[in-house]
């Protein structure tokens, strides 16, 4: 497997990131003062309104709360000013219904509104204040989730970077002293320490591949011949693993991935169907064009997939035992999904018409240009 390189976060961008975000901000402000003001000269209105619409004083009373009631659904103010503002228009437009309905001797059933009116905008107060606090709990969720996702990458990038030195190190050590070792045993033991350095060297490479994707900045998509693109990648694999290998007619149309990424996504799957069958065994790729996505599909004839395994295929460090009995990383595949999830698809596992299992990733049919590609 090739490696992937890191680039540093760009801190433009997060400073960019930070002034748009201050911005949004004080624009929020400023609506928000303009939406007090209006409401303020609003409620005057309607104040005004109830002293001169004698006996008909209860439409602008009534308008006054709804006019309350609409905006503190959008503009949630604090407790206390929230409660004292309530306060001064309850005992104002109060008096004023006392002072006219004691003037005219109108009907007096009417004063049960003085208190009902509040009580009711008070009501909406309070479950307004409530739907507030679950957001802001929501909001404090996410944030905290970004943190681990942020904490994850870091330590995925700063672990593959630790291992890679020393194993690096190590590897060079031993290859020197495995020319200059004639004893049988001895040569077995260096292979068998060769090999795990190449699981650790695979280890580091994935850890680091999956910190990039990740951060959602890796992939970038080109027009990609796949069928001539997957004969290759079986080229390179039949000189390592003694399978029956297929390539099944192909479409010539080109697709839009990332082919770095891609290779690493299938070399990934194609490794585990190298663990998973022996020699002689078949492994089948190929792709086809759907009307709106590619698939690209890797089968094998190996014992495939247990049904109870199937939902833990992905998840990084899960392994299954192959018949072998050489473990991987338990990185490959959740590499390949974080791949296909990076191209806007996905990766799915299930037994295949060979009898083993079969992978098919599967990308939307977008350029990089973001346009439906056309025969």
């Amino acid at each position: 497997m090739s490696a992937i390189s890191f680039r540093a976060p760009d801190h433009g961008v997060a400073v960019r990131t930070g002034r748009q975000r201050l911005d949004r901000f004080r624009r929020g402000l400023r609506d928000n003062r303009r939406t007090d003001v209006l409401l303020a000269i609003f409620a005057v209105a309607m104040l005004l309104a109830m002293n001169v619409m004698v006996e008909r004083e209860v439409v602008p009373y009534h308008l006054l709360f709804l006019g309350l009631t609409l905006v503190y659904g959008f503009r949630v103010w604090p407790l206390a000013p929230t409660l004292i503002v309530t306060a001064l228009i309850t005992l104002v437009t109060g008096w004023i219904l006392v002072a006219h309905q004691l003037t005219d001797g109108s009907n007096r059933a009417e004063w049960a509104e003085i208190p009902l009116m509040p009580l009711l905008f008070l009501a909406m107060v309070w479950h307004a204040r409530r739907r507030v606090a679950a957001q802001r709990e929501v909001e404090r969720m996410a944030e905290q989730r970004r943190d681990v996702l942020a904490r994850e990458r870091e330590f995925f990038r700063d672990a593959s970077h630790a291992i890679r030195t020393p194993v690096t190190i190590a590897r060079g050590h031993l290859e020197l002293l495995e020319s200059a070792v004639t004893d049988s045993t001895a040569r077995d033991d260096l292979a068998i320490a060769l090999r795990q350095l190449d699981r650790m060297s695979a280890l580091s490479n994935r850890l680091l591949a999956l910190a990039r994707l990740d951060a959602g900045h890796a992939v970038r998509r080109q027009w990609l011949d796949v069928g001539s693109f997957l004969a290759e990648i079986v080229r390179n694999w039949t000189t390592s693993a003694d399978r029956d290998w297929q390539v099944d007619p192909l479409t010539t149309r080109p697709a839009p991935f990332d082919p770095e990424w891609l290779e690493l996504a299938i070399d990934a799957v194609i490794e585990n169907a190298v663990h998973f069958t022996g020699p002689g065994d078949r492994i089948q790729l190929s792709c086809r064009v759907e009307p709106d996505r590619f698939v690209i599909s890797i089968g094998d004839s190996g014992p495939g997939i247990d049904t109870e395994d199937l939902p833990h295929v992905f998840e990084r460090f899960w392994h299954r035992r192959p018949p072998s009995g050489s473990m991987g990383s338990g990185l490959g595949l959740p590499m390949a999904q974080a791949v296909a999830q990076a191209h806007g698809g996905q990766i799915t596992a299930r037994t295949g018409p060979l009898g083993g299992a079969l992978f098919e990733i599967t990308a939307p049919a977008t350029g990089p240009e973001d346009h439906t590609i056309t025969d």
